[in-house]
């Protein structure tokens, strides 16, 4: 029988705990080495302006900060707290004694499975004289006890290889003592079932289930569901939507953005922005009286003096003001594109454009609204009084004429800006060959010839960087639109226009970052593609966000990388002009638009040959049981062909048949 007991010492528990430590710890080692281990450039490729490099150093610096400051973090020490104590229960376990060791004399007394009889019998002498209690005497770490039961289990050893009736019980039962009771562990220590701790343990055991664990649940239940999929507060949302009017610009939209901080960040009283509210308030002037008036929540006006004293370049003169407002203006992505998304919903034009700006401005310090480029440039303020430029190649090489001290780096800045070059611009229809009304499964062909009402069409858009300092390309009369309609270039885009990736998937290379000397971060240039109507202030389609456009490479063969949007034609038949934008994110001014139509023609255009085949295809055959579905409901079937067999034998009987009348 079996003898079941608590582990008084707990050393059965400390394998369970060895267990889940091991399966935590390790993946979190893992990620928290590759993160130490992992090193930046030191100076990652970008615009090579004074302000842009000191930048990208403080950036750089603030990321990797010292050895010291990268390894000794709470993860690095939480980490490091675990695998002590995985350490500690690893060497208890392997300095206890384990109570269900198998019995094996021969590793008692010292000696090899194979020793005779006569060895044995030797090798227990020499073991009698050194360990027989008569003539050992006790240490500091001994006791008179253990001295004898080591000297029993020696004896019990030896004769358990030589005495018969002892050795025959070892054979038997593995032990010179007969039969062993079978003893069970339970990996509980035994205070935990005694009887005078058991309020102490319910007690417990009722706190982590029925307290602590719903409390958990309950934070990630409700935390979550006061989210939106965009990551930003549900009440940020909702005041998105109501914010919005079909005709916002970028005033009304960015004060809307604004307010929604009340929902985000928690107000904070650290630091006097009363000092940096009058500084912009004499710089603004009725227009900042006008913002604050349509404010009433204390977060809301914090957040919009933190991000103006950020549009107009204003020293903050604390350390821990200008902690937060890094921390807000790294979080505005992250609202402007819930915007976006709550903006395209609806399907508006106007308030599209403006949120998608509103990043720009954000990006190069500008005060919303006003598109002074020049303020872009090293050496420009935001509210400069000089006039507004059009062109900044003009006005470098204006600085360069009056030999202005501002032109080394208002040149290098404007170097490493870059300008979307359209390339190619066109739309791809499909339509289906295999169409089956009673079941429904379609072959997509994907052409440019016929576009049919509510079919899927492809806004194929090839596209790449071009440097501002250098002089545009008319593509419409360029070697690309010869080389772009050859077979190997037709089949490229067929091939892309198959698969399920937005952008064609080439090597690009370092982009580089962006020109953004006031952003607290690395920043890439990306832009957004917007298919809208401007008619009827609507967008087609949500709009693509466009990222690593390559730069222009005349020595490639596809000196241009293709994008596309997918969407659903039209349902009505007849010519659609409409507009194709694309913003920049991070150059104010860095954006263009194109002008394309698109052309729905009626099924009918098809040809006969397609027509026919998709007639004869979709007709089901009327021996099978989709065509008896189908002569139910009154549809056309195709009647099954005649098996020549069957004529055969029905030309054969009439042969026959004739045959006998003549004999009559």
């Amino acid at each position: 029988m079996a003898n079941y007991h608590y582990d008084e010492a707990g050393n059965m528990a400390a394998y369970f705990l060895i267990s889940v430590l091991a399966i935590i710890l390790v993946p979190i080692t893992l990620s928290t080495v590759i993160r130490i281990v992992e090193r930046r450039p030191q100076d990652p490729k970008g615009c090579p302006c004074a302000l842009c490099i000191e930048r990208r150093r403080q950036i750089l610096a603030q990321t990797r900060g010292s050895p010291l400051k990268v390894i000794l973090t709470k993860r690095t020490f939480s980490v490091l707290l675990g695998w002590s104590i995985v350490g500690f229960l690893a060497y208890r376990v392997a300095n206890t004694q384990d109570e269900n060791k198998v019995y094996n004399p021969f590793d008692i007394l010292g000696i090899s499975a194979g020793t005779s009889e006569k060895e044995i019998k030797s090798h227990f002498k020499k073991l009698s004289k050194l360990y027989h209690p008569d003539k050992v005497k006790a240490t500091v770490n001994q006791t008179i006890e253990e001295i004898e039961k080591r000297f029993v289990d020696i004896t019990k050893a030896y004769k358990a290889l030589t005495d018969d009736t002892i050795r025959r019980n070892y054979e038997l039962y593995g032990h010179p003592d007969g039969r062993q009771e079978m003893s069970m562990g339970i990996a509980i220590p035994s205070w935990v079932v005694e009887g005078k701790n058991n309020i102490w343990v319910l007690g417990t055991y009722a706190l982590l289930v029925g307290g602590v664990l719903p409390a958990m649940v309950g934070k990630w239940w409700f935390g979550n569901r006061g989210r939106t999929k965009e990551g930003v507060n549900a009440n940020t949302a909702e005041s998105f939507w109501k914010g919005l009017t079909e005709t916002s610009g970028i005033a009304e939209v960015g004060k809307v953005f604004v307010d929604a901080f009340r929902h985000e960040r928690p107000t904070k009283t650290g630091g006097d922005l009363h000092k940096v509210e009058g500084q912009i308030e004499e710089r603004l002037g009725k227009d900042w009286s006008e913002l604050k008036s349509s404010l009433v929540d204390g977060a809301s006006n914090r957040a919009l003096v933190l991000l103006y004293a950020h549009f107009l370049r204003l020293e903050l003169g604390s350390k821990a003001l200008s902690e937060e407002q890094k921390s807000l203006l790294l979080q505005t992505p992250l609202l402007l594109n819930a915007y976006l998304s709550i903006a395209s919903a609806r399907n508006w034009l106007a308030p599209t454009l403006a949120v998608m700006r509103l990043h720009a401005y954000l990006a190069q310090a500008v005060v919303p609204g006003r598109r002074i480029l020049q303020a872009q440039l090293p050496g420009f303020a935001p509210d400069a009084a000089t006039d507004e430029v059009d062109d900044l190649s003009d006005l470098v090489r204006q600085l360069r004429v009056t030999g202005d001290e501002r032109t080394e780096e208002a040149a290098k800045a404007f170097g490493s800006l870059a300008c979307l070059e359209v390339v190619d611009m066109r739309f791809k229809g499909t339509f289906s060959l295999i169409h089956v009304d009673w079941f429904p499964i379609s072959t997509p062909v994907i052409g440019e010839r016929v576009v049919t009402p509510s079919s899927i069409v492809f806004l194929l858009v090839k596209l790449r960087l071009r440097d501002l300092s250098s002089s545009p390309v008319d593509t419409t009369k360029s070697e690309d639109v010869e080389t772009e309609d050859s077979p190997v270039n037709n089949g490229i885009d067929e091939k892309f226009l198959h698969s399920r990736r937005d952008a064609e998937e080439i090597e690009v290379g370092d982009t580089g970052f962006a020109h953004a000397p006031y952003w607290p971060g690395l920043r890439k240039p990306a832009w957004w593609l917007v298919l809208a109507d401007d008619k009827s202030n609507r967008i087609v389609v949500p709009p693509l966000k466009i990222t690593d456009v390559p730069r222009s490479d005349p020595s490639k063969e596809r000196n241009y990388r293709c994008y596309k949007l997918q969407f659903q034609a039209p349902p009505n038949v007849g010519l659609f002009t409409w507009k194709v934008y694309f913003i920049s994110d991070t150059f104010i001014g860095g954006e263009t638009y194109r002008d394309i139509v698109l052309k729905i023609d009626d099924v009918s255009v098809l040809n006969a040959e397609e027509q026919h085949l998709e007639d004869e295809i979709s007709d089901p055959e009327e021996d099978t049981i989709a065509g008896q579905m189908a002569a139910m409901r009154g549809g056309s079937v195709k009647r099954a062909p005649v098996a020549e067999e069957d004529s055969d034998d029905s030309s054969t009987d009439e042969g026959d048949e004739d045959d006998s009348s003549d004999s009559d």
